[in-house]
């Protein structure tokens, strides 16, 4: 178990500024400079949560190719040699086609690490018994909270990018624990989704050896992330051993007040870690002054689900996504972003970052051609919108109904 209060590498963060002819010397670098090798023990298992937040390669959105590799090669200089790369699915992204298309597979294969996707029926899932009360988890999972039983007793290294997020303002290395420790029932816990963070990181620091992270900010992401962002150069890697603090000056990057932000403030409320930049110590690159003037908004699937986790249709929330009804909200949410959102929007975008040069180097990574094709061609992506206009329409005739329960 890892004291929150005493664990090494706590309030200190590693930033870099980096160039594609040496990010993974950076990475491995960053890692050093923010004390990897005294937070994981080497005589443990290594898992690597690798970020998949859509199979679709669009920048900033999923842990890049060369964030991986510069991980991965450190650690094994270093002596880790128990090392297993983690996927984790949701109900609306393929991790199978997100490991090819975010070249992460040819990563992982290039240096023999195994994967697990720990979803599959041969990985088991256990109830975890807490140490002290949650937050919320108790409340949404009455029947107990599971989670991968081969998660116990190893370290774990976070993964994420630099963005935005519709739902928590900034997300990173907290958030990137979300796929990993809760199963396909993790949309369950959106409306209470920053208490939902901080018990996440309660349990990884009961469960774990060592915790670590780094976060890609070579390409970073603003507006309505996830997924549909736009899209920056920001030339940085971030690395510490403490995930508070790494998602504080991440914000603090991005233009935001951490602690303004309920997931950070209240982790550093409980001692977990560091979120008050003022406390924290950052090594590597001065990041006085930088203010990258990010902002958060909104798409059109995200305001249907502000809706029924925190607006009129609040009364419907069980029915429209915790029953049997609930593949509406994934069929809508693949047809939005799949079929509308990416051929229409984020196809031209990632043309364009492929000419930039983070993107040449995607592009040339592992000598495979970046696959940037939508999902669905545009004939079928113009049947895919209607779909999404369908679902539109549904929920707003649920708003009405609801409305009118009142």
């Amino acid at each position: 178990m890892i004291d929150p209060g005493r664990f090494p590498g706590r309030g200190k963060v590693a930033v870099l500024r980096t160039t594609p002819e040496t990010v993974l010397q950076d990475v491995g670098r960053a890692m050093q400079l923010a004390g990897h090798r005294e937070a994981l023990p080497q005589d443990k298992r290594t898992l690597l949560k690798i970020n998949i937040s859509w199979q679709q390669w669009y920048p900033a959105c999923s842990t890049s190719p060369w964030q991986l590799e510069g991980v991965i090669a450190r650690l094994l200089q270093d002596g880790y040699s128990d090392l297993v790369g983690a996927h984790n699915r949701t109900v609306v992204v393929d991790a199978y086609v997100g490991e090819v298309n975010n070249k992460h597979k040819l990563v992982t294969d290039k240096h023999g690490v195994p994967c697990v996707h720990l979803y599959e029926p041969e990985v088991e899932w256990v109830v975890y018994e807490p140490k002290q009360p949650f937050l919320v988890l108790d409340k949404i999972f009455p029947d107990g909270v599971r989670i991968p039983k081969l998660f116990y007793d190893t370290n774990i290294i976070q993964l994420p990018t630099v963005k935005t997020h519709v739902f928590t303002t900034i997300t990173g290395a907290m958030k990137n624990a979300f796929g990993g420790l809760l199963s396909e029932r993790r949309h369950w816990t959106h409306a209470c989704i920053h208490e939902t963070l901080v018990d996440l990181l309660t349990i990884q620091q009961d469960i774990h050896s060592g915790l670590f992270a780094v976060m890609d900010g070579t390409f970073a992401g603003d507006g309505p992330g996830p997924r549909a962002m736009r899209v920056h150069e920001k030339d940085i890697i971030l690395a510490s051993a403490d995930q508070v603090a790494i998602d504080a000056i991440s914000a603090r990057l991005q233009g935001f007040d951490p602690m303004s932000i309920p997931f950070i403030r209240l982790a550093h409320e409980r001692g977990l870690g560091v979120g008050d930049p003022n406390q924290i110590e950052v090594v590597g690159t001065d990041i006085s002054g930088i203010d990258w003037h990010f902002e958060t908004a909104e798409t059109f699937a995200s305001r249907g689900q502000k809706l029924i986790y925190h607006g009129p249709l609040k009364p419907l929330e069980k029915p429209l996504l915790q029953s049997p009804i609930v593949p509406w909200s994934f069929f809508a949410s693949r047809a939005y972003y799949d079929g509308f959102w990416y051929p229409f929007v984020g196809y031209p975008r990632v043309k364009e970052a492929l000419r930039s040069k983070w993107g040449r180097l995607f592009d040339e990574y592992g000598d495979v051609p970046a696959y940037i094709e939508p999902l669905y061609p545009p004939r079928l992506a113009l049947g895919a919108a209607a779909g999404a206009a369908a679902a539109g329409l549904a929920v707003l005739a649920a708003q009405k109904f609801g409305r009118g329960r009142k």
